[in-house]
């Protein structure tokens, strides 16, 4: 069983498709077939049954001088073998006589009972002198008066060839109907899951294609809404998600190339300078060189933030990236973020209202992200300005009073690596608010930056709230 499991699972698709069309047709058509057979053979013995008891019934009703004859068998001279059912007498010590038929059918003890009266009527199936296979009919010999003769019985028998000769006929029939049926249902299968899988065939060779070529581009063609065409779907919105998914890393690496080579150029130029120095003995005046020192330890700390943001950027927004979400206090995690901003820049004042409001995220994540926009705030407000930070039913919000953005760049704030023209001089790697908009998104929540009233930028984050706090809180 187990090896024509495993042969069976060897085959093609198709071809156990076709196979299972062709067992279920044929295990119907089997079951069609016998309950036919038996359903005729059935019909036809009760056919022929009714007919042994029609005729036995002419016998009664005919005349005295047939009666006579057949009363006294063995004296009255008749034709044995006229046309019809074989007639025989049956008598109380068992013998028989035959009055019509071409064989001789032996007496059954049934048949002897019915004579003796102990048994009203027989029916049976029996081989007469000649083997054929014959139905009998036994039933007692009335006189005038309606009453049974003693001692003697009528048998009546037609030949059983004329019930198994139609229904080996029957079973033969139906034997290549059901062949032909079968093979056809196989052909019909066959074609069936050859057009069925078509579009199987297709993804295999669309997959095949792209594991080959890299080629993201290919597109099934999608037909109808069964089973074939969902995936066929999925398949298309797979590989257009992989083909923009690498637009994205190419377009990550490219620009990340870009800012990474201002700092490492600048690095470059420094360094040279200092070694062509070393070189050729020629000092470079101590304040130069402090200015260059103090150049490439900012280049470096830049350039470090760059790739500090890189990996975060390219964690923020990933599910289960740096842990599990957890239901946190998002004031207390927005008062950590303004005592850190606070230490950033001293000569700003920096003030807070924390409404309670608990959200579900990943911590330090969520810290990061604040943070970010604290810092976006102090970098662009001038000494001596204030930072307001308000918290209040999920809403955040961060102002400034610094130069505020102007309307035509506000649509590219979030964008990775970009910064304003008027900002370029200053520190920063233009990933910030990107991660910022991808870590709150991961969120449910959604950040939005917008000229203030009065001057300034605010920057509103909204959050969806836990439906408890935390245990610690709750207890």
């Amino acid at each position: 069983m187990n090896r024509l499991v495993r042969r069976l699972r060897s085959l093609p698709l198709r071809s156990r498709l076709a196979l299972l069309v062709a067992v279920a047709v044929a295990a119907a058509v089997a079951a069609v077939a016998v309950t036919c057979w038996f359903i005729t053979r059935n019909q036809l013995y009760a056919q022929m049954d009714q007919e042994l008891h029609n005729q036995v019934g002419s016998l009664s009703q005919s005349s005295r001088q047939q009666q006579f004859g057949l009363l006294n068998c063995a004296t009255t001279s008749q034709p044995k073998d006229l046309p019809g059912p074989t007639i025989q007498v049956i008598y109380a010590n068992g013998s028989a006589c035959t009055w019509r038929g071409q064989s001789s059918i032996p007496a059954q003890s049934s048949d002897v009972a019915v004579a003796n009266g102990t048994e009203g009527s027989t029916l049976h199936t029996t081989d007469a002198d000649d083997g054929s296979s014959m139905r009998v009919l036994t039933v007692p010999v009335q006189g005038s008066d309606h009453s049974q003769v003693p001692g003697i019985a009528i048998s009546i028998a037609s030949p059983m060839a004329e019930i198994t000769k139609p229904l080996t006929t029957l079973a033969w029939v139906l034997l290549a109907v059901g062949g032909i049926g079968v093979i056809g249902a196989t052909a019909a299968g066959l074609w069936i899951a050859r057009t069925g899988l078509r579009p199987v065939d297709q993804l295999t060779e669309a997959v095949e294609h792209v594991a080959a070529t890299e080629d993201l581009t290919v597109r099934i063609p999608v037909e109808g809404d069964d089973e074939i065409a969902r995936l066929s779907s999925s398949f298309n919105s797979m590989t257009a998600s992989l083909a923009s998914s690498r637009e994205l890393q190419q377009q990550l690496i490219a620009d990340a190339g870009h800012e990474l080579r201002t700092p490492l150029t600048s690095m470059r130029t420094n360094i040279e300078l200092l070694t062509r120095s070393e070189e050729t003995g020629r000092a470079i005046p101590p304040d130069d060189r402090k200015a260059l020192m103090a150049s490439v330890k900012a280049q470096m700390t830049e350039l470090a933030a760059l790739i500090g943001d890189l990996q975060e950027l390219s964690r923020s927004g990933l599910a289960g990236a740096e842990g599990p979400l957890k239901v946190v206090s998002l004031h207390e995690t927005a008062r950590s973020a303004v005592e850190r901003a606070r230490l950033r820049g001293p000569e700003l004042k920096i003030v807070s209202e924390l409404a309670p409001w608990y959200v579900r995220a990943e911590p330090a994540a969520l810290e990061r992200a604040i943070i970010n926009l604290l810092d976006n705030a102090v970098k662009f407000s001038p000494p001596g300005a204030t930072v307001e930070v308000h918290l209040m039913r999920g809403t955040l919000t961060v102002r400034d009073h610094g130069p505020g953005i102007p309307a035509d760049e506000l649509p590219h704030v979030f964008d990775r690596f970009w910064r304003s023209p008027t900002a370029r001089a200053l520190p920063g790697s233009g990933l910030g608010l990107s991660i910022v908009a991808r870590t709150v998104e991961s969120y449910g929540g959604e950040v939005a930056l917008a000229p203030a009233e009065g001057g300034g930028t605010v920057a509103t984050m909204r959050l969806p709230g836990a439906p408890t706090p935390p245990p610690e809180i709750a207890a």
